[in-house]
């Protein structure tokens, strides 16, 4: 039998004895109301918090700022050039620049601006003498677009050896575009160029080509940038793997890749390591061979992915390292450590993952893998990993835009270990009773999340008397694009509760699977090099409903039969996914202010406390839980909309529901691959989802937008809230569509005017 928690014991006292239950319009008035209507409200302190360290080993480095007066803008590469002193930055609107590698540099230099979505940046290794450096660029994302991505030469001038001219440009070589595209380039010890190209498909390999060696996508290339062939602005070196192969590229040194984003030749071996963005279910590191085939798309790793498709003319070779997406989503390929400041990294392959932060290293002898380990976690969006002259590693972040090093990290003491169970938390007085401890704040918000039916209680534990400062998190982005985040103290922690009814609509059947927390660090600095440290753990309840036990880090699925009379067998199985930690990243990200619902948007409405309804920041305000006033009365403040109220107009209800279910990645800097924003803040012409072609595949959906006004049926953000497995949205801890939303935003969709479209 679940039993109902008793939220409010503990939180307030109260010098009145007795009060009237208020409506919703009568929680809101002035301070001098609320005092005659509540008397005096007293917060009591949260003191029993051993919510603290981590339940993980600690790392061994930690992430410090090297150019601590430098700031890129969405920056997507770096690197280094034989024979200067001088780091280059490529961002990804286009703009080069360089600067000296000294932490005391207080400006970089513009070496040119492209003006077009710029990925790779290679110097040539006489670039001392001769001013070459190689670029790739995109000059169309649409598909089918044949030459879209293009590599050329310039030069920098004679008179100005820290600036280049557009005239200057030499064009290699082109290739299509589509997706995949990204180019990274890198010169090797034999001074050939080498050239990442993509599959140019959004999903699944859409063109078939991973394992076709007739075109150029889906491998690497190499190429004689030095001694042209005849008719051709590179030459093909005579030993390449595939010269005399009929009807092959001979540009082709490997392929079977997916999209390799960034490889490097360790300086001391030669060895290419390349890392690769997996796509349903894996990520990989390959150790990239002469005519080496590494399966994509008939495999993803060593896994199959559409084993019938036909193979290419080599055996496929296995990936050196791969991690699922419980750990790694995106990762980003690095450098083998060969500097002299960490000598406990020397010959250790170091690399991370742009979606989770986190860097890891290893080493290899040529047969297995020895000392594979988390070397930090971090805030990041890892984008790329530079090497100077002197083979020390830079981290380059896509949000901050700054660049860091690892340096050893300080040693922790941590006397009282982390609570394996929920009851030594702290958060409760009696996980058996489902009482919460003094202290804890319940809270509901505007616009739920989904998550696949559960029902959720939430509480805000705030550590003895520590106060929030309300809005007063902008970075990285400024209002009124994304709404601003609350500064928490330092312990804070966020707890929700999810609860799931065996018999959909019977609450008498209603089973808590798991309760999540959000823990928070403040680390020194300020927003803008990464103080708020967020971890997430998970934990299970018990059978018995008396406990529960804390997720190992890797997370866990559960299967539960749902009562379904529309189901064969009167019941269906759900798949409960509780995530990992790495996964809780994904969503709760610097761009989202980390904690999605406790803002301003999402808690400015009222909450039923047991014995009376109030709105949560008068509230909150009451209880002298903010440092500061409340900038005006709530009635006045912003809000998100309930999407459920039907009696609001339904693109008022859509939007919400996007804002609250998708914006936390999409939107600038969160993390969505596609480029496309749905905060509520922004209007819907602006948001560049209207009549807007897909970049991650049409899904065999003829004339597919990713929002076609009067047409739901042609457009994806529909489409994939339907869907389950590849290509779902949300992609994780859902696998239960939301239909009542699927109605309300192909409702929505439908009464769209046709004649809509982005402005762009």
């Amino acid at each position: 039998m679940y039993k109902k928690t008793i939220i409010f014991v503990g939180l307030l006292v109260l010098a009145i004895s007795a009060m009237t239950l208020m409506s919703e319009e009568e929680g809101q008035g002035s301070d001098s109301d609320l005092q005659a209507q509540y008397g005096s409200l007293k917060r009591i302190p949260w003191t029993s918090s051993r919510v603290k360290g981590s339940p993980d080993p600690p790392n061994p480095f930690r992430p410090e700022v090297v150019f601590p007066q430098l700031r890129f803008e969405k920056p997507l590469e770096l690197t280094s050039g034989i024979g200067t002193k001088r780091l280059f930055v490529v961002e990804q609107a286009g703009k080069i620049f360089s600067f000296v590698n000294d932490p005391k540099t207080a400006k970089a230099e513009l070496l040119i601006d492209l003006k077009k979505e710029t990925y790779g940046l290679a110097l040539h290794p006489n670039f001392k003498e001769n001013g070459y450096f190689y670029v790739t660029y995109i000059l169309d994302t649409k598909r089918p677009s044949p030459k879209g991505t293009r590599l050329s030469r310039f030069q920098v001038q004679s008179e100005n050896p820290l600036s280049a001219s557009f005239d200057t440009e030499k064009i290699i070589l082109e290739w299509p575009s589509g997706g995949h595209n990204a180019g990274c380039l890198r010169f090797g010890p034999d001074g050939y160029l080498y050239v990442a190209a993509g599959d140019g498909s959004g999903i699944a390999d859409e063109l078939d080509t991973g394992q076709d060696i007739t075109d150029l996508l889906a491998s690497i290339l190499r190429i004689d940038v030095d001694h042209p062939d005849s008719g051709k602005n590179y030459g093909i070196p005579k030993d390449n793997p595939f010269v005399t192969m009929k009807g092959s590229r001979p540009e082709i040194w490997a392929y079977g890749l997916r999209q390799v984003w960034k490889m490097s030749f360790d300086r001391k071996t030669g060895d290419l390591w390349a890392g690769e963005v997996g796509q349903d279910l894996w990520e990989m590191i390959n150790l990239i061979q002469p005519g080496g085939n590494y399966g994509w798309s008939v495999k993803e790793g060593t896994h199959p992915f559409r084993p019938t498709r036909k193979l290419g003319p080599t055996p496929i070779l296995e990936p050196i390292i791969e991690h699922d997406h419980s750990d790694f989503r995106s990762i980003t390929g690095g450098f083998v450590y060969r500097g002299k400041r960490l000598p406990e990294l020397a010959g250790h392959y170091v690399y991370g993952d742009y979606d989770t932060g986190r860097i890891w290293g290893f080493q290899y002898d040529g047969k297995q893998v020895k000392s594979h380990r988390e070397l930090v976690d971090t805030s990041f969006r890892v984008i790329d990993f530079g090497e100077t002259n002197e083979g020390e590693i830079y981290v380059l972040d896509y949000v901050s835009g700054k660049i860091y090093q690892l340096v050893p990290a300080p040693p922790v003491h941590q006397p009282n270990p982390f609570p394996l169970r929920l009851s030594e938390t702290g958060l409760f007085t009696s996980t058996e009773d489902y009482q919460t401890a003094p202290g804890l704040i319940p809270y509901s918000v505007n616009s739920e999340l989904w998550s696949d039916g559960a029902i959720k209680d939430r509480w805000l534990a705030l550590p003895e008397d520590s106060q929030i400062e309300l809005d007063k998190i902008e970075y990285p982005q400024p209002a009124p694009a994304a709404n601003l985040g609350w500064r928490f103290p330092d312990g804070t922690v966020i707890v929700k509760t999810f609860s799931l009814e065996l018999e959909p609509g019977n609450p008498a059947t209603r089973k808590r699977v798991e309760t999540r927390l959000l823990h928070f660090e403040r680390l020194t600095g300020t927003d803008l090099v990464g103080d708020q440290y967020w971890k997430g753990y998970s934990y299970v309840w018990n059978d018995d409903q008396t406990d529960a036990e804390l997720v190992g880090s890797r997370g866990l699925n559960i299967n539960y039969k749902i009562t379904d009379t529309k189901a064969a067998k009167g019941y269906r199985d759900q798949e409960w996914r509780i995530p990992s930690r790495a996964e809780c990243t994904l969503c709760h990200t610097t761009s989202a202010k980390y904690v999605l619902g406790v803002n301003t948007l999402q808690m400015n409405k009222h909450h039923n406390y047991g014995f009376v309804k109030n709105n949560q920041l008068e509230m909150l305000h009451k209880l002298a839980v903010f440092k500061d006033p409340l900038p005006a009365p709530a009635s006045k403040m912003s809000r998100l909309a309930d999407y459920s109220d039907k009696s609001l107009p339904i693109d008022i209800r859509a939007r919400a529901y996007l804002h609250s279910n998708c914006s936390h990645c999409h939107r600038k800097w969160g993390g969505g691959n596609a480029d496309f924003q749905l905060l509520v803040t922004i209007p819907l012409e602006k948001t560049e989802i209207l009549k807007e072609l897909p970049t991650h595949g049409d899904f065999d959906i003829a004339g597919a937008k990713l929002l076609s006004p009067g047409e739901p049926d042609r457009s994806l953000i529909l489409y994939r809230m339907m869907k389950l497995g590849l290509g779902r949205m949300p992609h994780i801890a859902s696998n239960v569509p939301d239909e009542e939303a699927i109605k309300l935003i192909r409702t929505w969709i439908s009464n769209l005017p046709a004649e809509m479209s982005s402005r762009k």
